[in-house]
């Protein structure tokens, strides 16, 4: 049995697979682009292929797959990369790794929303350039958390625990999701919110937790950042193109909101140079789930996945369209 690995992933996942007798193709270290993609599986025949959330499996890619490919295992909580539909045409069964990187996720989210609110990086680059002159009354003021209110948009596993997290911290919760989550709300006490405008005027810090899909694209946008109040501040671990990036560029270019916390970014790994240059936003490389453990974990759950496939077994993580 062989196996296509469109990048490097923790070695305990090729260990698991070469222990049931799978031989390995990794491309490299970096995401491979399409047209390398598409070589590798026009060169040679693979019963299944391991990608990232940085590979774009449309149904091209899925065309040039072999007629042996039985299983897509996606190295990642969203499949937004991937043409589900077109791959179970084929009859391959694509999984993924969602619950295991909930609760590292949902402390980089609470991490973010600290660094933001204390300024703490801004406050290190303050001192590395030696501009500390001694304790000073106004010096680079932030803003409380206890007592004020978290927005979660999207009340889905990742969401539900930071919205639980921030409640350990004093701060109040309301959400906002396309139906109502009950075990949040006994969970946090949170309130469903019957618009995300209204979610968006009542809430100090907004944290985004939306998957990627047509509907969600710019689900905050101008319209919507306006909304926020002077002193709010802007989470998002999900998925860039969630927010429009260039909106909210403006939003904190202008002072309009206090700041925003960002792990995740509209086109990457470009980031705009304006984004990039601004004081009042913590930026992330897309590392919410960078723990050594979970990351470990992720890679665990793709070989028991692979193994099973490729041995006739159902997967324990397929993704299942509705």
């Amino acid at each position: 049995m062989k196996v296509l690995v469109t990048q490097r992933i923790p070695s305990v996942c090729f260990d698991l697979l070469k222990a049931h007798d799978v031989s390995l193709t990794v491309l490299g270290e970096r995401p491979p682009g399409k047209r390398h993609l598409l070589r590798a599986l026009k060169k040679d025949a693979y019963d299944g292929v391991i990608t990232l959330l940085t590979d774009d499996i449309d149904r091209e890619v899925i065309d040039a797959m072999g007629s042996g490919i039985k299983i897509i295992a996606n190295y990642a909580v969203g499949y937004n990369n991937i043409d589900v539909a077109a791959a179970n045409e084929r009859g391959i069964v694509v999984t993924n790794t969602p619950g295991v990187l909930t609760d590292t996720v949902a402390e980089h989210t609470i991490a973010l929303m600290f660094a933001v609110a204390t300024r703490t990086p801004e406050a290190d680059r303050y001192v590395r350039k030696n501009r500390f002159r001694g304790w000073e009354p106004e010096l680079l003021l932030g803003v409380d958390l206890k007592g004020k209110t978290l927005g979660v948009i999207g009340a889905g596993r990742i969401g539900s625990r930071v919205g639980e997290m921030a409640t350990g911290i004093g701060m109040q919760v309301v959400y906002y999701d396309t139906k109502r989550n009950d075990l949040f709300e006994k969970s946090t006490g949170g309130k469903l919110c019957e618009s995300p405008e209204d979610l968006l005027r009542q809430a100090d810090v907004v944290s985004v937790h939306l998957p990627l899909t047509k509907e969600t694209h710019h689900f905050l946008n101008d319209r919507r950042l306006a909304l926020l109040r002077h002193d709010a501040i802007v989470i998002n671990t999900s998925r860039g193109p969630v927010i429009d990036e260039q909106a909210l560029t403006d939003v904190l270019k202008e002072d309009r909101i206090f700041g925003a916390g960002l792990d995740v970014f509209e086109r990457e790994p470009h980031i705009g140079r304006d984004l990039r240059s601004l004081e009042n936003v913590v930026l992330t490389p897309h590392t919410a789930s960078a723990s050594i453990a979970t990351r470990n974990n992720m890679a665990t759950m793709v070989a028991e996945d692979v193994i099973a496939v490729l041995h006739g077994s159902e997967a324990k993580n397929p993704v299942l369209l509705s």
